[in-house]
């Protein structure tokens, strides 16, 4: 199950990475290279929703795509912001933020796959709704500019990249509390 369409579609998010990074070295003006970066992340983190719906839909679900898909999620959010912080459209704080708590659950939902206690750190909507703002912030801090002549990016990415802070920390102190029980359970 390794190189099946919903698969590559994961694996896309990931070679999207330096594509994503390399518009901002391109020889053209500042606004086009802030469209095609938003334009690629829209197009490539809405693989996200597609590989998950062909998986099934296919019946090409995988233990291997189960792995690879948050992995390719983290990178392409993670990179993302790291842009980001480097144009000075995310404060590192946030970014920091961030990336620690995708450290520190993934760490935690390996740790808790060894001792055999997975079902305490699975996928809750709070993720989800985590993911969902970052994936509409993101763009929104990658234009820079205004949508349709009304709609200040910025200010609402920057909001919004704010709120899925503080959504990572909640998701993450939901997280350790479920698996809390099963750590003092397994030190005994």
């Amino acid at each position: 199950m390794f190189l099946t369409i919903p698969t590559l579609m994961t694996w896309t998010r990931i070679v999207a990475i330096p594509l994503i990074v390399g518009v901002f070295y391109l020889d053209i003006s500042l606004g086009s290279r802030n469209l095609i970066a938003t334009v690629m992340f829209v197009v490539f983190a809405a693989t996200d929703w597609l590989d998950g719906f062909l998986a099934r839909k296919l019946n090409q679900t995988s233990s291997f795509g189960a792995f690879l898909d948050p992995v390719a999620d983290k990178f392409l959010v993670c990179a993302s912001l790291l842009v980001l912080v480097h144009l000075q459209r995310a404060d590192v704080f946030v970014a920091l933020i961030i990336i620690g708590r995708e450290i520190a659950i993934s760490a935690l939902r390996e740790w808790m796959a060894l001792i055999g206690a997975t079902k305490s750190v699975t996928v809750h909507m709070l993720g989800k709704v985590k993911t969902t703002v970052q994936m509409v912030a993101i763009p929104f801090l990658l234009f820079d500019g205004l949508l349709f002549g009304v709609i200040k990016t910025n200010l609402w990415g920057t909001w919004l990249i704010w709120l899925s802070a503080i959504l990572t920390v909640w998701s993450m102190i939901y997280y350790l509390k479920k698996a809390i029980p099963e750590i003092r359970a397994r030190a005994k």
